[in-house]
C-alpha cells in the first residue's frame, strides 16, 4: 500500500484519478480535544488493474498541500464517493471552502435502496463487497506516526471496498429511477450553510423546558459566549461548560464570581478568569435585552392539537408505503412530522420532492377522508372512501 507524503506525489494521483469516471474518498480524523477536527489522514481510491489506484494521503506530513486533492474536488466531471460525508465535508470546508462536486453518499443512497435507517459501512461491506472488515483500529490515535500495518490496512479498506458498494448501488438506483431521490438529499451536504456554526444560532440547540423570552436571551447569549470562545480556541464547547450548566446558570442568573462558585455544574475553570467574565457579560446581555429582541420559540409547533388516532394511522401507512417502496421511514418523515400532518401542519418535508410521491400524496388524503386504510393479506393497503 502507498502513502503519499509529498504534494507532487498527490499531484500525479489526482492527475490520475481526473481521467476516471469517479473517486472514492475517506479520512480519519481526531475531534475530542478540539473544535474542529483535525485531519490526520485522507484515502482514495478509483478502478484500475495497475495496483497503484488506491493510496494514503498523510495530510500531517511538512511537504504535502492538499490543494491537488481540491483541484480534484472541484473536477465536474469526477464523480466523489463518500460513505456518511457530513463530517468529512465539514473538515474540507472548513479547511478550503471546498464541497466536492458532484457527490454521492452511500449512505444516502443506501437508504433510498431499501438497505434500512443510517446504514452502517460494514453493513454494506459485507452485504454488497461479500467481505469483512477488521475494526480493530477504529478508535486509534489517528496523529501518531507511523502508522501500524493494522492502521493502514483499516483504512484503505474504507475507499476500496467502496468502489463496490458505489457501482452497485448506482446500478439499482438507475434501475428504480431513483437517481434524482438520492440527488434531493446530497442537495443538504452540498449547501455551505450546512457546515456553518452561527454562534448567535447556537442556542437552538440547547435543549430547555423553560420557554420565557427572558430565560431564553440568557441562554442565547451564554450559547453564543460559548461558541466563540470554543471557536476561537480550537476547544470543544463542552470543555467551556456543558449544557445542562449553561441551562443551570440561565436559572439561577449569577452576578458575580462568589455565585459562580456557587454551581453545581459549573466545571472548577469556567468559575474565574476569562469564561467567568464571558458568563456573568452574557447574563447581563440576556438580562437587558428588550422583550422585542427576546428569541420567540415556536409557540405554534409546541401548541398543536395532535389527534392520536390519526397519528397511529398515518405511522401504519407510512409503514406500507416504505416497506413497498423499499425506502427507510425515517427519510420519508420523522415522528414529529406524522404528529405536525395529524395536528394540521402542512410545511413538512414528507409533502415535497420525491417524499411526496412515496408517501405525502396518500398521507394528504388520510388526513382529509378521502382514503382510508384496509388489511389485504399480509399487506395494508389504501381504499377510496
Amino acid at each position: 500500500m502507498k502513502t503519499i507524503t509529498t504534494t507532487e506525489g498527490l499531484k500525479a494521483f489526482c492527475e490520475a484519478a481526473a481521467q476516471r469516471p469517479y473517486v472514492t474518498v475517506d479520512t480519519e480524523f481526531l475531534r475530542e480535544r478540539t473544535y474542529y477536527s483535525k485531519l490526520c489522514l485522507v484515502q482514495l481510491a478509483y478502478r484500475d488493474e495497475s495496483g497503484e489506484d488506491a493510496v494514503l494521503v498523510d495530510p500531517l506530513a511538512d511537504d504535502l498541500s492538499l490543494e491537488p486533492l481540491y483541484d480534484l474536488f472541484r473536477d465536474v466531471g469526477v464523480v466523489k464517493v463518500f460513505h456518511a460525508a457530513r463530517q468529512d465535508l465539514e473538515i474540507f470546508f472548513v479547511d478550503a471552502g471546498v464541497i466536492p462536486e458532484p457527490l454521492f453518499d452511500t449512505q444516502v443512497a443506501a437508504m433510498v435502496c431499501g438497505f434500512g435507517e443510517q446504514v452502517g459501512y460494514e453493513t454494506l461491506v459485507r452485504k454488497i463487497a461479500k467481505a469483512d472488515l477488521d475494526k480493530s483500529s477504529r478508535f486509534t490515535d489517528w496523529s501518531r506516526r507511523p502508522l501500524t500495518d493494522a492502521q493502514a490496512k483499516y483504512a484503505l479498506a474504507d475507499v476500496t471496498h467502496l468502489r463496490d458498494i458505489y457501482e452497485d448501488l448506482s446500478a439499482r438506483l438507475k434501475q428504480t429511477g431513483r437517481i434524482k431521490w438520492v440527488a434531493e438529499e446530497i442537495g443538504v451536504l452540498m449547501d455551505p450553510a450546512t457546515y456553518r456554526v452561527d454562534p448567535a444560532e447556537a442556542w437552538q440547540r440547547v435543549k430547555t423546558r423553560t420557554q420565557s423570552g427572558r430565560f431564553l436571551a440568557i441562554v442565547r447569549e451564554l450559547a453564543r459566549f460559548r461558541e466563540i470562545y470554543a471557536q476561537e480556541r480550537n476547544v470543544p464547547r463542552n470543555r467551556v461548560f456543558k449544557d445542562d450548566a449553561l441551562v443551570e446558570l440561565a436559572s439561577t442568573k449569577p452576578q458575580s464570581e462568589q455565585d459562580l462558585g456557587r454551581s453545581r455544574l459549573l466545571l472548577r475553570e469556567a468559575r474565574r478568569g476569562d469564561i467567568a467574565e464571558g458568563i456573568l457579560t452574557a447574563i447581563k446581555t440576556g438580562l437587558e435585552t428588550k422583550p422585542e429582541d427576546m428569541p420567540r420559540p415556536d409557540k405554534n409547533r409546541a401548541k398543536l392539537q395532535v389527534n392520536p388516532a390519526l397519528a397511529d394511522m398515518l405511522r401504519v401507512l407510512l409503514k406500507a408505503k416504505t416497506d413497498e417502496a423499499g425506502v427507510a421511514q425515517k427519510l420519508i418523515a420523522p415522528s414529529a412530522d406524522l404528529d405536525a400532518l395529524a395536528a394540521g401542519e402542512r410545511d413538512v418535508a414528507a409533502l415535497k420532492g420525491w417524499r411526496r410521491e412515496v408517501f405525502g400524496k396518500d398521507a394528504l388524503a388520510l388526513c382529509e377522508g378521502k382514503i382510508g386504510l384496509a388489511v389485504d393479506g399480509q399487506k395494508v393497503v389504501t381504499v377510496a372512501l
